[in-house]
């Protein structure tokens, strides 16, 4: 091989491996800040009136939820939504998105007192596995013995969620993920979340007037939808809108 075209082909060489060094020193940045992208599920906060706010407190849009464990409907908007909502809306920093409670009866109130041991962090985690459970906890609501349900109303506030959560499972269910007995009576002896709970369905009872589960209000706005497809067709819009 001649000495210039051997120096050509190095030089070429050099050329190309210098292309492909520069190349990857850009892409790392463009990485690097992929990776450094917050997912806004993460950012989970309790609001004045005692609902946890999921996502970024920055968002154009704010979705708020009246919801019942003991809500058949609410269950299937957990089951559906759970997982484009966070996904394609909240993680992406679009949406912030208020879960408050409407306690509806003794076993919603054993329930929601349960979803919130573990504090803001633990909640999203523990209102999926209720939900998740529900169908098992309402059969077992059904075929409770009539001395049951009267040792439901008997007693303190969480003299009577222990005896209801014994019953109907949700003991059973926070103890796979976790929590020990003294941690779950611990929540449902909380006179400040029961408080925070009650203070909650009055203020959507009475200054929301939302009658029943689940209710959705979209920046302030009432919806008159109860389904993820309808809810998220709204969202959309007023993302576009936005």
């Amino acid at each position: 091989m001649k000495p210039f075209l051997s120096r050509s082909i190095a030089l070429a060489a050099a050329a190309a491996l210098g292309a492909l060094t520069l190349s990857a020193v850009q892409a790392a940045p463009a990485k690097k800040a992929a990776a450094a992208a917050p997912r806004w599920s993460s950012t989970v906060t309790a609001s004045s009136i005692g609902a946890y706010t999921v996502g970024n407190p920055a968002a154009k849009i704010k979705l708020v939820e009246y919801f019942s464990y003991t809500c058949h409907v609410c269950g299937d908007f957990a089951k559906a939504a759970g997982v484009p909502l966070k996904t394609l809306y909240v993680d992406k920093g679009l949406v912030l998105f208020e879960y408050r409670n409407l306690v509806r009866d003794p076993i919603d109130m054993t329930a929601a007192l349960l979803a919130r041991c573990g504090g803001p962090k633990a909640f999203a985690g523990n209102h999926a596995a209720i939900f998740a459970g529900q169908p098992a906890l309402l059969d077992k609501v059904t075929k409770a013995s009539d001395a049951q349900k009267t040792s439901w109303f008997e007693g303190t506030t969480g003299q009577r969620a222990r005896k209801i959560a014994a019953d109907t499972g949700l003991t059973a269910l926070m103890s796979a993920r976790g929590y020990t007995a003294a941690q779950q009576n611990a929540c449902l002896d909380n006179e400040v979340a029961q408080a925070e709970l009650t203070g909650m369905t009055n203020i959507g009872r009475n200054a929301d007037r939302v009658g029943g589960t689940p209710a959705f209000f979209l920046n302030g706005r009432r919806l008159e939808v109860t389904a993820w497809p309808a809810v998220k067709s709204q969202l959309d819009l007023a993302l576009k809108a936005s």
